[in-house]
């Protein structure tokens, strides 16, 4: 019996019930065992991997996946699945089930890392100073898993299956183009995952509310007077400056934030000068600021641009700054539907067990999947990797980064869960709201 009949069997009996069965009833908790059984076949497994190593051979950085999106649309075709293309520069946007409403959507990011990968491997990435050294890669490949299982059960979707493929997560603000360009137009929630290097392998994380910080980036040039550096009475050091900038820029956060709101400000890129006895005519400097609240980042905009021009001016020196809007726009932080939580707890403890799905704490780190819960509810989990056994892992943004592909099929099988027993709960809610208005 498929799934849907299975789960509109207990929805009918369950009318005639004192109690009503949940989400996690026999029948519809199978469908979390099913998919996960399906995605562990010896065939789908060895071709989801396979997808994600030609995607980590060949990485490309945020607008420029074009390779990637072809490779996603030649899977597509493959499977008889129907797509839109070009959304956002290289975004692809697939559909699986009935075409009509309800809608729900799946996330997957495309680009890479301008990283030198160090690890030395069959699949090493073939393009000098790119890397997918934070998992897109696999997030890809899983997403195109969740679409074969998916299609396998087309014809039981109560509803539609949107997959976004989404160019320049990396500070790029895909997520924030492929909204303005409407994908969201009548999908009630979306999902998104991120693979775990911290996080055990058959675990998930995350939470309601607050997960993930909203963030900027700026860049700065300090200009001064460049000179020999054994005179310098006759140069304005922009070193100088810029160093004094640095440490005024900590006290943003130890010295003016509340310490029950958590802010981060970090320096990340000092450029300046290249010789032993050259004082330079300027420095560069450049980083990014988090915060949980619209309200705490633009107030750490304001007084960063204060702070460099004002240190800067103490110190002889002149100061731009550019907090590179257009390329780089503001995330906000990521927050998670309280309703999509419990369901996510439901769905996921179903297919590997409540003690493995845990609650955390927010992380300082941000995701441009905030543009969309903007707009929808939308629910982040990250998915557990860590398996010290087989493999050791770095940490995400490092050339070491590794991916422990046995958890690629949980997390293909628990895409495919969280859409499709979402439509089914969908259907299942207005049909009681139906039959509460007939007998009205």
């Amino acid at each position: 019996m498929s799934f849907s009949r299975w789960f509109f069997l207990i929805f009918s009996l369950s009318l005639f019930a004192p109690v009503p069965i949940s989400s996690s009833s026999e029948g519809v908790s199978n469908i979390a065992t099913e998919f996960l059984n399906y995605a562990k076949k010896g065939e789908v497994f060895d071709w989801i991997k396979s997808i994600r190593r030609k995607i980590h051979e060949h990485p490309e950085l945020g607008y420029e996946e074009f390779e990637t999106s072809k490779l996603i649309r030649t899977e597509l075709d493959k499977m008889g699945i129907s797509y839109k293309y070009p959304v956002a520069v290289t975004g692809v946007l697939g559909f699986i089930g009935s075409g009509k409403p309800p809608f729900v959507a799946l996330r997957a990011d495309m680009d890479a890392l301008p990283l030198q990968e160090m690890v030395e491997w069959e699949h090493k990435s073939k393009i000098p100073g790119k890397m997918h050294a934070c998992g897109h890669d696999a997030h890809v490949a899983m997403l195109l898993g969740a679409a074969k299982i998916l299609q396998e059960h087309r014809e039981d979707l109560q509803g539609t299956v949107v997959l976004v493929f989404q160019p320049a997560e990396e500070g790029g603000g895909g997520a924030k183009k492929l909204v303005e360009a409407g994908v969201l137009e009548n999908v009630k929630a979306i999902f998104g995952l991120h693979v775990s290097p911290d996080l055990t392998e058959g675990k998930v994380s995350s939470r309601s509310g607050p997960l993930l910080a909203a963030s900027g980036f700026f860049e700065a040039v300090i200009s001064g007077k460049g000179g020999h550096a054994a005179i310098p009475q006759h140069s304005i050091d922009p070193i100088l400056a810029a160093s004094n900038v640095i440490v005024s820029l900590q006290h943003l956060v130890s010295r003016e934030a509340d310490p029950l709101d958590s802010q981060v400000v970090t320096i990340a890129k000092f450029q300046g000068g290249g010789a032993f006895n050259v004082i330079p005519d300027s420095v560069a400097i450049g980083g990014t600021f988090r915060a949980f609240s619209m309200k705490s980042i633009l107030q750490l905009k304001q007084r960063i641009e204060e702070v460099i021009i004002g240190q800067a001016a103490v110190q002889r020196c002149n100061a731009t700054v550019n907090f590179h809007g257009n390329e780089k726009p503001f995330y906000p932080a990521t927050v998670n539907d309280k309703d999509l939580h419990e369901y996510f707890q439901d769905v996921a403890g179903d297919m590997l067990g409540v003690l493995n799905v845990k609650d955390m704490q927010p992380l300082m780190g941000s995701e441009d999947f905030s543009f969309y819960q903007e707009v929808i509810p939308g629910y982040f989990f990250f998915l557990g990797m860590k398996n010290e056994a087989k493999v050791e892992l770095a940490s995400g943004h490092s050339p070491f980064f590794k991916i422990n592909e046995d958890a690629l099929p949980i997390g293909a099988a628990l895409h495919a869960s969280l859409a499709a027993r979402y439509l089914l709960q969908i259907q299942a809610d207005t049909s009681t709201l139906n039959i509460k208005h007939r007998d009205e």
